[in-house]
């Protein structure tokens, strides 16, 4: 009886010995798949990052310039509406120049010779009625009208002037002075982003 226990005791160790053998073994291999996963998921991580940095660059594609253009010039905007908003003028040309220093690499100057030279003025601004209810105005409009003037100092066939227009609709019970007060940063804005796109998108 001791000598059967011994040798089923031995048998166990024996089969203990095999089964923890192979239980390393299928570790080893699991640990091996794990690492080749681990590897190709980390690699896959990388691209889709490498991808989404890519999209977020080729975002900027509507931004057009020359690899030769490197600063810029804005000239003060005038204002040559019959009715002038004194706040409009000084709000475009500073947002303008905010604008393209944010949003390009291109370096600002006070120069003759910028590569982009940069002038206009607000040429209409007035209000009209588009909408009558009861044979009463009940909606207003407010438009201003920006007309660019653009130099590119290295290619003067690329030169143009352009208009830029921007709207909005009011309550006819306000004021023109409670609507600049109300809108009059959503009017330079959009005029500002207007005129940017008109410049260095291809639109």
């Amino acid at each position: 009886m001791i000598l059967k226990n011994k040798f089923d005791d031995g048998r166990r160790t024996t089969d203990n010995g095999q089964r923890i053998a192979a239980d390393s073994g299928r570790w080893s291999l699991a640990g091996g798949l794990w690492s080749v996963v681990g590897g190709r998921i980390l690699i896959a991580l990388m691209l889709l990052g490498i991808f989404n940095f890519a999209t977020c660059k080729y975002g900027f594609k509507d931004v057009s310039l020359e690899a030769e253009v490197k600063t810029f010039r804005v000239n003060y905007f005038e204002n040559r509406a019959d009715y002038k908003n004194p706040q409009l003028s000084p709000q475009l040309t500073e947002k303008l120049k905010a604008k393209i220093i944010s949003t390009t690499r291109l370096r600002q100057t006070n120069e003759d010779d910028a590569h982009y030279d940069i002038s206009g003025y607000v040429s209409n601004y007035f209000t009209s009625t588009t909408g009558i209810t009861n044979n009463n105005t009940s909606l207003n409009r407010l438009t201003a009208t920006f007309h660019i003037i653009f130099k590119n100092t290295l290619d003067e066939k690329k030169n143009f002037e352009a208009d830029v227009t921007y709207s909005v609709d009011f309550d006819a019970n306000l004021s023109l002075n409670q609507v600049e007060q109300q809108r009059g940063d959503d009017i330079s804005k959009n005029l500002t982003d207007a005129i940017f796109n008109k410049i260095f998108s291809n639109w």
